[in-house]
């Protein structure tokens, strides 16, 4: 895998000057009342200058200020995005289901995987009611049974009503999901090329996903086209991770699959 992670390297370290060419080009952007702010080498003086000149010039723009942001409101109203309250509320309220009740999380705790609350559609003949009921839809993974499970709660009373389990159904992992796959991969020994990598790249050791910035992608099983080991990938929650160093290259793990619901992980053939 080492080889494979130099020689891969360098194709993304393009993709990536790029994009810190770009973050630089942003960067020189700057608030009213910055600018300059470094030019008589002293710290925070920017500010006080541009007063001085509004004082000695009418006509002067005034240093710009930055307002706190209004205080969010505890429920929204309408098609209003779900304030943080409401989302909280939500998934207390699914887990309390009689079919999350039991479940497993992706570290084996109690309760399944929370994955997104969404705002319900509203039902049939209500969309053009402003009072029409405010409902959020809840959706996990209950490692337990691998089923992906939806729960509809409804926002004012703050009770659950119907939950919808499916088997099959793999939605993009979640940032949890991520972090306890590259968890397994690092404790794994086919995490040693991953775990060498980041070593060259930094000189310390990888202990942790922390470490790491993480994205990754659902794993389906194809006929043929993996080890017997993840021929259940698809009915098992399974996830492909790319793995970058935190300010630093990418490192490629995309030949590797970690099987969340069996926690292990697999190596593909590489063509």
């Amino acid at each position: 895998m080492r080889e494979t992670v130099h020689r891969h390297l360098g194709k993304l370290l393009t993709g990536a000057a790029l994009a810190a060419a770009g973050t630089a080009a942003m960067a020189a952007v700057t608030l009213p009342g910055t600018a300059g702010a470094d030019d008589s080498g002293g710290a925070g003086t920017g500010g006080v200058r541009a007063a001085g000149q509004a004082a000695r010039d009418p006509d002067a723009v005034p240093p710009g200020v930055v307002e706190r942001a209004p205080a969010q409101r505890a429920r929204g109203t309408g098609r209003d995005p779900l304030t943080d309250y409401e989302i909280r509320s939500a998934e207390r309220a699914a887990v309390t289901g009689r079919l999350s009740a039991g479940g497993r999380d992706v570290a084996g705790g109690g309760g399944p995987q929370p994955l997104t609350v969404d705002l319900a559609e509203p039902g049939a003949g209500q969309v053009d009611q402003p009072d029409a009921p405010r409902r959020a839809e809840v959706t996990s993974y209950d490692y337990r049974t691998d089923t992906l499970v939806t729960t509809t709660v409804d926002l004012g009373t703050g009770k659950a009503g119907r939950t919808v389990a499916r088997r099959g159904v793999q939605p993009p992992p979640s940032r949890a999901e991520n972090a306890e796959a590259a968890r397994l991969l690092i404790a794994d020994p086919l995490g040693a090329g991953l775990r060498e990598d980041y070593k060259d790249a930094t000189g310390r050791d990888l202990t942790s996903p922390d470490q790491l910035e993480l994205s990754g992608g659902v794993y389906r099983a194809a006929p043929g086209a993996q080890p017997a080991v993840l021929g259940r990938c698809g009915v098992h929650r399974c996830v492909r991770l790319f793995s970058k160093v935190r300010n630093g290259p990418w490192i490629d793990t995309r030949d590797l699959v970690i099987d969340l619901s069996a926690r292990r992980a697999a190596a593909l053939d590489r063509d």
